[in-house]
């Protein structure tokens, strides 16, 4: 018989309370990193200091889900891997089901958020829009109703667990709304009762499915960009706030206030100006040698080619190959994929060739632009309003993990440039 996800998680979450308790009764102090000045200086970039069970990225492979290299799990909903980020197994296809349903019987969206969202400036940007309403809908939240009732710590991931449930049944309505309030689309569109959570986006934001395209890229882009460890500004956001219990319309509000900022959502929308800019300027599609000129006229101008290059990767982000094989497979002759796949096949060479970039391949964020925008999505600024969706899955799985843990709220301690004087001194 198939289980719901409180039930299934109820199962495991005695093992890994056994498991933590163990490792830090055994092993506490056990050093696992050590700080450089540099590192503190420079926003502890590679520090060893918090856990994230869900996901990690191997230099060498890149994005793991739970021992899954992502281009194994490529063609999984987005459902399915919220499931495995949060227990460690994808679900059957009976728990795939059930899991399905629970999360439209929590999809509707309070009418006092859409009067929110109406009420809001015409100008206001679409983040500012979506985690407007995802703190507005706190007032839903079970976590804060059953701690004002009292509850016992072994509890705390049971309504953390609804609360995220609540999030992930509405955030794609609610991000869909904002795309056709914003942009003056039309009409809402009301949640199917029989798409997937991928394609029902994609069609209450209005997109023409194209026999489905759109949907599977949906899917596609929302499986890829659902976690990243949890050390980046949304994740490591998220988990700050929420350590302080604060419930999750909170914290997941926080982490996508983070993800707003242009140095962690904005990059696929820079990328993508970037190949629109390239074609202009050589009135469409560029040959390699025209890419090979300008990248190197790019280089020398003191500028970054965008989206290439990673803090931790020393290979192709395989989240790029994956939009890559999904553009050869249904975009092949269309400008804007023809421009990004040159580009591919030659700025790496390029970059090698300059040699100051430790990376010369790119990330996720080369290729993914242009999918939204042949998708019909030519509003770059909503761009990290899709990402937001995917990635409060990431975000969310960690924090009810993190909350059926115990897990201590973050305070690390700081130090003065004085007292780092005073260490480099002798």
């Amino acid at each position: 018989m198939a289980k719901t996800l409180k039930e299934k998680l109820a199962g495991l979450i005695p093992k890994l309370r056994e498991e933590r308790t163990a490792i830090l009764k055994g092993h506490g102090d056990k050093v696992i990193s050590e700080v450089s000045v540099a590192q503190a200086f420079g926003g502890m970039r590679g520090v060893k200091g918090m856990i994230c069970d869900t996901s990690v990225v191997e230099p060498d492979k890149g994005l793991i889900i739970r021992g899954k290299p992502i281009l194994d799990i490529q063609d999984k909903l987005p459902e399915e891997i919220f499931w495995l980020l949060i227990t460690g197994d994808l679900p059957s296809a009976d728990e795939l089901a059930l899991f399905q349903k629970e999360l439209k019987d929590r999809g509707e969206v309070p009418k006092y958020i859409w009067k929110v969202l109406k009420a809001m400036p015409k100008t206001s940007h679409p983040m500012a829009m979506l985690d407007t309403a995802i703190l507005a809908m706190e007032n839903e939240s079970a976590f804060r109703k059953r701690y004002n009732e009292g509850m016992t710590k072994q509890e705390y991931w049971e309504p953390a667990l609804e609360d995220a449930m609540k999030i992930i049944g509405t955030i794609h309505t609610i991000a869909a709304g904002v795309y056709r309030i914003k942009y003056k689309k039309g009409d809402l569109i009301e949640p199917s009762k029989k798409l997937d959570w991928g394609a029902d986006y994609a069609k209450m934001m209005g997109l023409p499915p194209r026999k489905g395209q759109n949907y599977e890229m949906m899917r596609l882009y929302l499986t890829l960009h659902t976690d990243h460890e949890g050390g980046n500004v949304s994740a490591n956001t998220c988990h700050t706030v929420g350590s302080a219990l604060s419930d999750p319309f909170y914290a997941v509000s926080a982490g996508l206030n983070g993800l707003a900022g242009p140095l962690h959502g904005l990059a696929n929308q820079e990328c993508l100006n970037w190949i629109l800019q390239t074609m202009e300027k050589f009135g469409g599609v560029p040959t390699e040698k025209q890419i090979e000129d300008y990248a190197w006229e790019t280089l020398n101008g003191g500028k970054v080619i965008p989206g290439y290059g990673h803090a931790v990767l020393r290979v192709t982000d395989p989240r790029f190959v994956a939009f890559n094989g999904f553009g050869k497979k249904y975009l092949s002759n269309n400008p804007v994929f023809m421009t990004v796949d040159r580009v591919f096949n030659i700025v790496p060479k390029v970059l090698q060739a300059h040699g100051k970039a430790k990376n010369p391949w790119p990330n996720v964020d080369a290729g993914s632009g242009a999918l939204l925008y042949e998708a019909g999505i030519k509003e770059f600024e909503y761009y990290t309003v899709l990402f937001s969706v995917s990635r409060s899955m990431g975000m969310l799985s960690q924090l009810v993990l993190n909350r059926a843990l115990g897990t201590a709220i973050t305070r690390p301690k700081s130090v003065s440039t004085d007292w780092i004087k005073g260490q480099i001194a002798g």
